[in-house]
Protein backbone atom coordinates (compact mmCIF):
# COMPACT_ATOMS: atom_id res chain seq x y z
CA UNK A 1 0.00 0.00 0.00
CA UNK A 2 2.85 2.43 0.96
CA UNK A 3 4.69 1.73 -2.16
CA UNK A 4 1.51 2.16 -4.32
CA UNK A 5 1.04 5.41 -2.66
CA UNK A 6 4.68 6.45 -3.07
CA UNK A 7 4.42 5.83 -7.05
CA UNK A 8 1.22 7.35 -7.13
CA UNK A 9 3.01 10.45 -5.65
CA UNK A 10 6.00 10.38 -7.80
CA UNK A 11 3.79 10.37 -11.31
CA UNK A 12 1.87 13.34 -10.10
CA UNK A 13 5.09 15.36 -8.75
CA UNK A 14 6.25 14.24 -12.32
CA UNK A 15 3.11 15.33 -14.48
CA UNK A 16 2.97 18.56 -12.48
CA UNK A 17 6.62 19.72 -13.32
CA UNK A 18 6.14 18.93 -16.57
CA UNK A 19 2.87 20.70 -16.60
CA UNK A 20 4.41 23.74 -15.31
CA UNK A 21 7.52 24.00 -17.73
CA UNK A 22 4.43 23.75 -20.26
CA UNK A 23 2.99 26.17 -18.90
CA UNK A 24 5.79 28.54 -18.82
CA UNK A 25 7.06 27.72 -22.39
CA UNK A 26 3.57 28.21 -23.56
CA UNK A 27 4.16 32.29 -23.40
CA UNK A 28 6.94 32.02 -26.21
CA UNK A 29 4.78 29.62 -28.21
CA UNK A 30 3.61 30.66 -31.63
CA UNK A 31 4.74 32.83 -34.43
CA UNK A 32 6.35 36.31 -34.00
CA UNK A 33 7.60 39.30 -36.37
CA UNK A 34 10.80 40.83 -36.04
CA UNK A 35 12.31 43.98 -36.40
CA UNK A 36 16.11 43.96 -36.75
CA UNK A 37 18.12 47.31 -36.25
CA UNK A 38 21.91 46.93 -36.92
CA UNK A 39 24.50 48.89 -35.44
CA UNK A 40 24.13 51.69 -38.08
CA UNK A 41 20.73 52.36 -37.23
CA UNK A 42 18.97 50.77 -40.29
CA UNK A 43 16.52 47.70 -39.93
CA UNK A 44 15.22 44.69 -41.33
CA UNK A 45 11.98 42.27 -41.23
CA UNK A 46 12.74 38.84 -39.58
CA UNK A 47 10.32 35.99 -38.42
CA UNK A 48 10.28 33.05 -36.31
CA UNK A 49 8.26 30.41 -35.40
CA UNK A 50 8.05 28.42 -31.73
CA UNK A 51 6.34 25.27 -31.32
CA UNK A 52 7.02 22.17 -29.02
CA UNK A 53 8.41 18.67 -29.53
CA UNK A 54 7.74 16.32 -26.81
CA UNK A 55 8.77 18.21 -23.99
CA UNK A 56 11.26 20.52 -25.98
CA UNK A 57 10.51 23.51 -27.91
CA UNK A 58 11.37 23.87 -31.74
CA UNK A 59 11.20 26.22 -34.26
CA UNK A 60 11.95 27.78 -37.69
CA UNK A 61 13.34 31.06 -38.74
CA UNK A 62 12.85 33.56 -41.85
CA UNK A 63 15.99 35.97 -42.33
CA UNK A 64 16.61 39.13 -44.15
CA UNK A 65 17.13 36.53 -47.62
CA UNK A 66 16.59 33.33 -48.10
CA UNK A 67 14.46 30.71 -47.29
CA UNK A 68 12.69 29.94 -43.43
CA UNK A 69 15.26 27.06 -42.16
CA UNK A 70 14.54 24.95 -38.62
CA UNK A 71 16.05 26.58 -35.58
CA UNK A 72 18.81 24.82 -34.19
CA UNK A 73 17.64 25.10 -30.56
CA UNK A 74 15.35 27.18 -28.78
CA UNK A 75 15.32 27.36 -24.66
CA UNK A 76 13.06 29.66 -22.66
CA UNK A 77 14.54 29.53 -19.14
CA UNK A 78 14.03 31.80 -16.26
CA UNK A 79 12.10 34.66 -18.23
CA UNK A 80 14.65 34.51 -21.03
CA UNK A 81 14.26 33.25 -24.54
CA UNK A 82 17.38 32.21 -26.41
CA UNK A 83 17.44 31.02 -30.32
CA UNK A 84 20.35 29.46 -32.12
CA UNK A 85 20.53 29.40 -35.68
CA UNK A 86 23.17 27.26 -37.64
CA UNK A 87 25.57 28.94 -39.89
CA UNK A 88 24.38 29.80 -43.28
CA UNK A 89 27.30 31.89 -44.77
CA UNK A 90 31.24 31.23 -44.80
CA UNK A 91 31.33 34.82 -43.73
CA UNK A 92 30.44 33.36 -40.10
CA UNK A 93 32.64 30.62 -38.14
CA UNK A 94 29.67 30.44 -35.39
CA UNK A 95 26.09 29.64 -34.89
CA UNK A 96 24.13 33.19 -34.50
CA UNK A 97 22.24 33.53 -31.54
CA UNK A 98 19.41 35.56 -30.28
CA UNK A 99 18.27 36.21 -26.75
CA UNK A 100 15.43 38.27 -25.40
CA UNK A 101 13.50 38.77 -22.58
CA UNK A 102 9.66 40.30 -22.58
CA UNK A 103 8.85 43.65 -22.08
CA UNK A 104 5.26 43.74 -21.84
CA UNK A 105 3.76 41.65 -24.63
CA UNK A 106 6.74 42.11 -26.92
CA UNK A 107 10.13 40.67 -26.75
CA UNK A 108 12.87 42.68 -26.55
CA UNK A 109 16.81 41.29 -27.73
CA UNK A 110 19.68 41.17 -29.26
CA UNK A 111 22.30 39.57 -31.96
CA UNK A 112 25.73 39.92 -33.23
CA UNK A 113 26.60 40.23 -37.16
CA UNK A 114 28.61 39.11 -38.86
CA UNK A 115 31.60 41.34 -37.55
CA UNK A 116 30.69 40.92 -34.25
CA UNK A 117 28.61 44.45 -34.06
CA UNK A 118 25.47 44.85 -31.99
CA UNK A 119 22.25 44.22 -33.14
CA UNK A 120 19.00 44.72 -31.82
CA UNK A 121 15.88 43.40 -32.11
CA UNK A 122 11.99 43.48 -31.22
CA UNK A 123 9.37 40.88 -31.92
CA UNK A 124 5.61 41.05 -31.61
CA UNK A 125 3.27 38.09 -32.25
CA UNK A 126 1.91 37.93 -35.51
CA UNK A 127 -1.93 38.60 -36.15
CA UNK A 128 -3.87 35.82 -37.47
CA UNK A 129 -5.46 37.70 -40.15
CA UNK A 130 -8.72 35.81 -39.97
CA UNK A 131 -11.53 37.27 -41.99
CA UNK A 132 -15.25 36.56 -40.81
CA UNK A 133 -16.93 36.93 -44.55
CA UNK A 134 -15.63 36.27 -48.22
CA UNK A 135 -14.57 39.30 -50.10
CA UNK A 136 -16.65 41.55 -51.85
CA UNK A 137 -14.58 42.98 -54.78
CA UNK A 138 -14.01 46.16 -56.02
CA UNK A 139 -12.92 47.40 -59.35
CA UNK A 140 -10.33 46.34 -61.51
CA UNK A 141 -7.14 48.71 -61.28
CA UNK A 142 -4.57 48.55 -64.11
CA UNK A 143 -1.19 48.72 -62.12
CA UNK A 144 1.25 48.72 -65.11
CA UNK A 145 -0.20 51.41 -67.96
CA UNK A 146 2.27 49.67 -70.38
CA UNK A 147 3.91 53.34 -71.06
CA UNK A 148 5.78 54.00 -68.37
CA UNK A 149 7.40 53.77 -64.63
CA UNK A 150 3.67 55.81 -63.08
CA UNK A 151 2.80 54.38 -59.97
CA UNK A 152 6.11 52.39 -59.28
CA UNK A 153 8.95 53.27 -57.22
CA UNK A 154 12.38 51.37 -56.67
CA UNK A 155 12.83 50.05 -53.71
CA UNK A 156 16.76 51.51 -53.76
CA UNK A 157 16.35 54.49 -55.41
CA UNK A 158 20.25 55.16 -55.45
CA UNK A 159 20.12 51.86 -57.93
CA UNK A 160 22.14 52.64 -60.92
CA UNK A 161 20.62 49.64 -62.43
CA UNK A 162 17.29 50.45 -64.01
CA UNK A 163 13.83 48.88 -64.99
CA UNK A 164 11.97 50.45 -68.00
CA UNK A 165 9.40 49.93 -70.66
CA UNK A 166 10.49 48.42 -73.78
CA UNK A 167 7.33 47.36 -76.42
CA UNK A 168 4.73 47.68 -73.98
CA UNK A 169 6.96 45.11 -71.05
CA UNK A 170 8.00 45.78 -67.87
CA UNK A 171 11.79 44.88 -67.96
CA UNK A 172 14.77 45.22 -65.70
CA UNK A 173 18.69 45.54 -66.45
CA UNK A 174 20.14 42.04 -64.55
CA UNK A 175 20.92 42.74 -60.91
CA UNK A 176 18.10 45.37 -60.82
CA UNK A 177 17.06 46.71 -57.42
CA UNK A 178 13.44 45.70 -56.90
CA UNK A 179 10.65 48.08 -57.93
CA UNK A 180 7.01 48.88 -56.06
CA UNK A 181 3.58 49.94 -56.78
CA UNK A 182 3.16 53.09 -54.74
CA UNK A 183 -0.66 52.26 -53.43
CA UNK A 184 -1.04 49.52 -51.14
CA UNK A 185 -3.95 46.66 -51.22
CA UNK A 186 -4.72 44.45 -48.35
CA UNK A 187 -7.32 41.73 -49.99
CA UNK A 188 -7.32 41.28 -53.46
CA UNK A 189 -7.17 39.62 -56.63
CA UNK A 190 -3.78 40.13 -58.92
CA UNK A 191 -3.03 39.34 -62.53
CA UNK A 192 0.24 39.38 -63.64
CA UNK A 193 1.74 38.30 -66.87
CA UNK A 194 6.06 37.64 -67.17
CA UNK A 195 8.14 36.19 -69.18
CA UNK A 196 11.55 34.28 -68.48
CA UNK A 197 14.81 34.10 -70.28
CA UNK A 198 16.71 30.53 -69.39
CA UNK A 199 17.71 30.39 -65.88
CA UNK A 200 16.19 33.41 -64.65
CA UNK A 201 14.68 33.74 -61.37
CA UNK A 202 12.13 36.72 -59.75
CA UNK A 203 9.55 37.01 -57.67
CA UNK A 204 6.08 38.73 -56.97
CA UNK A 205 5.77 39.92 -53.52
CA UNK A 206 2.43 40.35 -52.50
CA UNK A 207 1.85 43.05 -49.86
CA UNK A 208 5.02 43.24 -50.15
CA UNK A 209 5.84 40.55 -47.69
CA UNK A 210 5.25 37.36 -49.30
CA UNK A 211 7.00 35.99 -52.43
CA UNK A 212 5.06 34.40 -55.12
CA UNK A 213 8.34 32.33 -56.73
CA UNK A 214 9.00 33.08 -60.49
CA UNK A 215 12.21 30.94 -61.95
CA UNK A 216 12.61 28.83 -64.89
CA UNK A 217 11.65 25.48 -64.01
CA UNK A 218 10.30 23.91 -66.43
CA UNK A 219 10.07 20.20 -66.10
CA UNK A 220 10.89 20.17 -62.73
CA UNK A 221 9.46 18.43 -59.47
CA UNK A 222 7.23 21.11 -57.64
CA UNK A 223 9.05 22.60 -54.59
CA UNK A 224 8.43 25.36 -52.51
CA UNK A 225 11.62 27.34 -53.75
CA UNK A 226 10.58 26.81 -57.46
CA UNK A 227 8.57 28.63 -59.62
CA UNK A 228 4.88 29.12 -58.31
CA UNK A 229 5.20 28.23 -54.88
CA UNK A 230 5.52 30.46 -51.58
CA UNK A 231 9.34 30.67 -51.37
CA UNK A 232 10.54 28.08 -48.60
CA UNK A 233 7.05 27.19 -47.37
CA UNK A 234 4.14 26.35 -49.57
CA UNK A 235 5.34 24.10 -52.72
CA UNK A 236 2.73 23.98 -55.95
CA UNK A 237 0.76 20.56 -56.30
CA UNK A 238 1.93 20.41 -60.01
CA UNK A 239 4.40 22.23 -62.01
CA UNK A 240 2.55 24.07 -64.93
CA UNK A 241 5.44 26.26 -65.82
CA UNK A 242 6.38 27.03 -69.55
CA UNK A 243 9.33 26.98 -70.91
CA UNK A 244 11.39 30.34 -71.07
CA UNK A 245 10.70 32.68 -73.78
CA UNK A 246 7.07 32.15 -73.61
CA UNK A 247 4.78 34.57 -71.88
CA UNK A 248 3.02 32.75 -68.67
CA UNK A 249 0.79 34.08 -65.85
CA UNK A 250 -0.21 34.05 -62.47
CA UNK A 251 -3.53 34.82 -61.09
CA UNK A 252 -3.24 35.27 -57.07
CA UNK A 253 -6.12 35.53 -54.42
CA UNK A 254 -4.96 36.39 -50.97
CA UNK A 255 -7.69 37.00 -48.48
CA UNK A 256 -5.82 37.68 -45.01
CA UNK A 257 -3.49 34.59 -44.87
CA UNK A 258 -5.21 32.40 -46.91
CA UNK A 259 -3.80 32.25 -50.65
CA UNK A 260 -4.92 30.87 -54.18
CA UNK A 261 -1.96 30.98 -56.97
CA UNK A 262 -3.43 29.81 -60.60
CA UNK A 263 -0.02 29.22 -63.08
CA UNK A 264 -0.99 29.29 -66.80
CA UNK A 265 -4.94 28.93 -65.76
CA UNK A 266 -4.24 25.65 -63.72
CA UNK A 267 -4.64 26.09 -59.55
CA UNK A 268 -1.59 24.76 -58.24
CA UNK A 269 -1.80 26.33 -54.74
CA UNK A 270 -5.85 26.20 -53.07
CA UNK A 271 -6.46 28.52 -50.10
CA UNK A 272 -3.06 27.85 -48.44
CA UNK A 273 -2.28 29.46 -45.35
CA UNK A 274 0.60 31.47 -45.13
CA UNK A 275 2.62 30.94 -41.62
CA UNK A 276 4.54 34.39 -42.32
CA UNK A 277 7.15 36.58 -44.33
CA UNK A 278 9.19 35.04 -46.80
CA UNK A 279 13.29 36.22 -46.91
CA UNK A 280 13.47 39.63 -49.26
CA UNK A 281 10.15 40.87 -47.91
CA UNK A 282 9.99 44.64 -46.93
CA UNK A 283 8.54 44.40 -43.12
CA UNK A 284 7.12 42.23 -41.02
CA UNK A 285 4.16 44.60 -39.77
CA UNK A 286 1.44 41.78 -41.24
CA UNK A 287 -1.64 43.66 -39.78
CA UNK A 288 -1.04 46.26 -42.74
CA UNK A 289 -1.83 46.68 -46.12
CA UNK A 290 1.12 46.79 -48.16
CA UNK A 291 2.16 47.21 -51.91
CA UNK A 292 2.85 44.51 -55.01
CA UNK A 293 6.84 44.03 -55.37
CA UNK A 294 8.94 42.63 -58.40
CA UNK A 295 12.38 41.27 -57.97
CA UNK A 296 14.68 42.71 -60.35
CA UNK A 297 18.11 41.77 -58.51
CA UNK A 298 18.75 38.48 -59.66
CA UNK A 299 17.93 37.63 -64.02
CA UNK A 300 16.67 39.12 -67.00
CA UNK A 301 12.44 39.39 -66.61
CA UNK A 302 9.53 41.02 -68.20
CA UNK A 303 6.09 41.74 -66.86
CA UNK A 304 3.14 43.13 -68.66
CA UNK A 305 -0.71 43.25 -68.03
CA UNK A 306 -0.77 43.74 -64.13
CA UNK A 307 -4.12 44.24 -63.15
CA UNK A 308 -5.36 44.15 -59.42
CA UNK A 309 -8.84 43.71 -58.27
CA UNK A 310 -9.10 45.06 -54.38
CA UNK A 311 -11.78 43.46 -51.84
CA UNK A 312 -14.13 46.51 -50.84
Amino acid sequence: MIRRLAVALLFTLCFFSVSSRAQKTDRVMGRWNMTVTTSDGTSYPSWFEITREGEKLAGRFVGRTGSQRPLKSVDFADGKLTLTLPIQFESRTTDLLFTARFVGRNLEGETTDAEGKLMKWVARRAPALSRKAAPRWGKPITLFNGKDLAGWRLRDPNSTAAWKVVNGELTNDPRSTDIITERTFRDFKLHIEFKMEEKSNSGVYVRGRYEVQVQDDFGKEPDSRRCGGIYGFIAPTKNTVKKAGEWQSFDITLIGRRITVMLNGETIIDNAEIPGITGGALDSDEAQTGPIMLQGDHGKIYYRNIVITPAR
